[in-house]
């Protein structure tokens, strides 16, 4: 059974002094953080997402392009 996130030990992580191995952020940067944002930060590494490829991008692009097709 899940027990929601572990907010202690994130706020520990995140607020706390780098010399004891935090990230030593202020109030108002940790709560700006996405969760994503936080966990690159803390170097958790994403489960299940692949790296994205050339190929990949590639397509992302052309279905998505920052300016309409001419």
């Amino acid at each position: 059974m899940s027990r929601g996130l572990d907010w202690p030990g994130l706020m520990r992580a995140g607020l706390g002094p780098v010399r004891l191995g935090g990230l030593g952020l202020r109030p108002a940067e940790f709560w700006a953080l996405t969760p994503a944002e936080l966990a690159l930060m803390l170097g958790v590494e994403a489960r299940g997402a692949a790296a994205m490829t050339r190929e990949r991008l590639a397509e992302l692009v052309a279905r998505y392009p920052d300016r309409p097709a001419a």
